[in-house]
């Protein structure tokens, strides 16, 4: 048993042993052939470094060659420019040279000749000393006088230039402004036709025969007498066919007095308590008519939250002439012309209307109050809380008080046109004549005035000057004084245009 163990490790150690040796021969070979291998692969990557490393020099070479030849021909382009350069600024530095000698040359000429200059003008100098004392002597004035003498002369043309071009921009701006104001005037009266009805102080009632003369009279006139105490109007029974007159300063009275009569001939009972009734009965009517008439005109013109009272107040307008015209119906064109020329001229339209309305809302009571139409009515105005400015156009429509506003301006202008319209108002002859002589009169006053004479309706007045005392300048001067004194001391509706002419006539006969 030992036995084979010790052959099983002596087996063991000879195999170990064999194995050992036959690897490491076996090794040894490898290693032979891989030194051998790597020895060829390093030989081959030697040949081939040789070789890649003959190409990059060849390479090398020939890029150093070629950029050698680059740089030695751009060394050469640049020498090349450089030289070109330097020829160009030898050319410009014998320009200059050349320029610089032409300006000292100048320069020198020019010297001289500012010496030459200077001798002549020194010697024109002396020149004009010895001609101004000779000419001293031969004026027998100085310079100084001589100077003023031409600077008298200069202002005086100059001041006659002045006056022509004050005149010219002043017959512009007048034409200008007449035609614009002219235009806004005719839209005005254009889109404002308004019929008017004279009236008067006397009513007359028509009568179906004169038998009713004497029941309108009654038994020892007690019908008359009660008619005339109930309404506060005379009666007047004349020998006038088939007609009673009644006459009375309040308008309104005289209404109810022609209603009340009219319905006393028509029903035909007629005694003091019919009268009496009836009276009573037409009171009313006229009452509700006036209100009518004040709502009428505030519809017609658009103006509306007025108080009730002036509701009232403009409805007893209807009933009330001033110069033949209808208060009322004078109110409602003011208004309508008022608010047409404030559209034109971009104001307030709804206040110069509701002002133009109520310019002359005095006149309703001014039978019956102290005072100027104008007053009253501005006192109205502020008791029924209108604005400040419907106040103002009010006071000074007449020109009692300052304008304050330029819807006051227009009201008075809207005013001045329906007053002066064609046949708006009526004018007694006498009153008219001198206003006119009046006009002719203070045009007379004027120093160099010929002739004058009013014409158109004494809305124009033509003066005849004398062409020797006043010339054409100074007929603008007369003019504009003409003016100022109409102005201050006439009362005129409208405008008055005052022309002055001022000609020269050479007349000579053939023989």
């Amino acid at each position: 048993m030992l036995e084979t163990v010790l052959i099983i490790v002596a087996a063991l150690l000879i195999g170990i042993g064999g194995g050992y040796f036959i690897r490491k021969v076996i090794a040894e070979a490898k290693i032979s052939s891989a030194e051998a291998a790597a020895k060829k692969i390093i030989d081959e990557a030697e040949q081939k470094a040789n070789s890649l490393k003959r190409e990059k020099e060849l390479e090398a070479k020939e890029e150093t060659h070629r950029l050698r030849s680059e740089l030695e021909k751009e060394t050469k382009e640049r020498r090349s420019e450089l030289q070109r350069l330097e020829r160009r600024l030898v050319q410009k530095e014998e320009s200059l040279d050349r320029k610089i000698s032409n300006v000292e040359r100048k320069e020198e000429e020019l010297r001289k000749k500012e010496e030459q200059n200077q001798e002549a003008k020194e010697k024109l100098d002396q020149l004009y000393q010895q001609q101004l004392h000779e000419l001293e002597k031969i004026s027998g004035i100085t310079s100084d006088e001589a100077k003023e003498i031409l600077m008298q002369s200069v202002r005086e043309e100059i001041e006659h230039e002045m006056t022509m071009m004050a005149k010219e921009i002043e017959n512009q701006a007048k034409a200008e402004g007449e035609k614009k104001a002219r235009e806004i005037v005719t839209l005005a009266i254009q889109r404002c036709a308004a019929d008017h009805v004279s009236e008067s102080t006397v009513s007359v009632v028509n009568l179906p025969n004169d038998e009713m003369k004497g029941r309108i009279i009654g038994r020892e006139g007690r019908n008359i007498r009660a008619l005339e105490t109930l309404t506060g109007i005379d009666l007047i029974i004349d020998d006038t066919p088939e007609a009673v007159i009644i006459s009375g300063f309040d308008p309104i009275r005289r209404e109810v007095a022609r209603l009340a009569l009219e319905k006393l001939v028509s029903d035909g009972r007629i005694h003091p308590a019919r009268i009496e009734e009836i009276v009573e009965k037409t009171r009313k009517e006229v009452d509700a008519q006036i209100k009518e008439e004040g709502e009428r005109a505030a519809f017609e013109t658009k103006v509306h939250s007025l108080h009730p009272e002036v509701i009232q107040l403009l409805g007893k307008l209807r009933f009330r002439t001033s110069y033949g015209q209808n208060v009322l119906q004078h109110s409602i064109e003011v208004s309508h012309l008022a608010g047409i020329m404030a559209a034109e001229l971009g104001l307030d339209v709804n206040l110069s209307k509701r002002a133009g309305l109520l310019h002359d809302i005095g006149k309703a009571v001014d039978h019956e109050t102290e005072g100027s139409h104008v007053q009253i009515g501005a006192d109205l105005a502020k008791k029924y809380k209108e604005s400040p400015i419907i106040i103002n156009a009010i006071a000074a429509h007449h020109g009692d008080t300052d304008f304050n506003t330029l819807e006051a301006v227009l009201i008075q202008s809207a005013d001045a046109i329906s007053a002066v319209r064609p046949g708006a108002r009526r004018e007694t002859l006498e009153a008219y004549i001198k206003r006119l002589e009046k006009l002719e009169n203070i045009a007379d006053s004027f120093e160099g005035v010929e002739k004058a004479y009013a014409i158109h309706a004494g809305r124009e007045i033509r003066i005849m000057v004398k062409p020797d005392r006043i010339d054409d300048y100074n007929s603008v001067k007369v003019a504009r004084e003409i003016v100022k004194k109409v102005e201050s001391e006439l009362e005129y509706p409208g405008q008055i245009k005052v022309t002055v002419i001022r000609e020269t006539r050479a007349v000579d006969y053939a023989k």
